[in-house]
């Protein structure tokens, strides 16, 4: 028997696409009591913290980072999943970086992401987020780049879902 699926069709949209991030906030994914998608919009409508938890912003220079969603298919055996990949760059290698990146290294978290499209989608609604690869690097002239990059992933049963203008302010506001 065959799987049913609805369609719609996808319009062609005339408005400019910027490609790059613009910023995150991160956030412990234990510390996430829950996540509620609204089955009108398919947006998440509300992401609810522990009460003594918060988001915490990460800024770095534009066109240094990038969400990359890659869909992975198995027919014969039946797979369909989505790997995500973010990637940030923090330029100038200093300890007080160095100690944040080791602490999200380690960690199990949960990320919302803001495109340069103003768009916000969260990361982390199936499965926590983890680091995944990163460097260190001081270059090798004095024009090259000093910087810290960290990768993190996370596997889900989707692309990430854009957040609704009240869960943005719950992230952004918080």
């Amino acid at each position: 028997m065959a799987c049913l699926i609805t369609i719609a069709g996808i319009t062609l949209d005339c408005q400019p696409s910027l490609g790059g991030i613009k910023q995150v906030w991160i956030t412990q994914y234990a510390d996430v009591k829950s996540v509620t998608v609204d089955p009108d919009s398919n947006m998440i409508s509300a992401i609810t913290l522990e009460t003594s938890a918060k988001w915490y912003n990460y800024q770095f220079r534009k066109a240094t980072g990038s969400l990359t969603s890659t869909l992975n298919v198995d027919e014969s055996a039946g797979v369909n999943y989505v790997s995500n990949e973010l990637a940030l760059v923090f330029t100038k290698m200093e300890t007080a970086k160095r100690v944040e990146i080791a602490a999200l290294s380690i960690g199990q978290l949960a990320v919302v992401v803001e495109d340069s499209n103003g768009k916000y989608w969260f990361l982390g609604k199936d499965d926590y987020v983890s680091a995944s690869a990163g460097t260190g690097v001081t270059g090798t002239a004095k024009g090259d780049q000093n910087a810290y990059t960290l990768t993190l992933s996370t596997d889900s049963d989707s692309y990430p879902y854009e957040l609704s203008a009240e869960a943005i302010q719950s992230v952004v506001g918080a």
